[in-house]
């Protein structure tokens, strides 16, 4: 979802990789729902594994969760989201979950893109 957001609200401005530590087999179909009710369509979204590439050419890392096993680089901008997971909860439960990620997002595009 974090993804989804930082690039649809961005308009492509920022470049995305989206990855886990220990990615499902497919995205939660609550989740790609609760994203269809803001505009935002994950269907097509494949989890994806984390990789040492993947964080070496990242600016900013967010982090949700994956404590050790995620590479740590010296100098990188590093941001762990504590967030409840939404793997395996309904709708309901998503919202607010989509809905925190949403201001976070909107928080950090704010700083990476600000207007002058």
């Amino acid at each position: 979802m974090a993804a989804a957001y930082l690039t649809a609200l961005s308009a492509g401005a920022i470049e995305v990789r989206s990855a886990g530590s220990e990615p499902a087999d497919s995205v939660n179909p609550a989740a790609v729902a609760a994203m269809a009710e803001e505009g935002i369509d994950m269907s097509a979204v494949t989890p994806k594994v984390l990789t040492v590439d993947a964080v070496w050419e990242s600016d900013v890392v967010i982090t949700m969760g994956c404590g050790d096993t995620c590479p740590i680089f010296p100098g990188k901008r590093y941001e762990d989201w504590e967030l409840d997971d939404p793997a395996g909860q309904g709708i309901e439960a998503v919202r607010p979950i989509r809905d925190d990620i949403k201001t976070r997002i909107q928080g950090l595009i704010a700083e990476l893109l600000p207007t002058t």
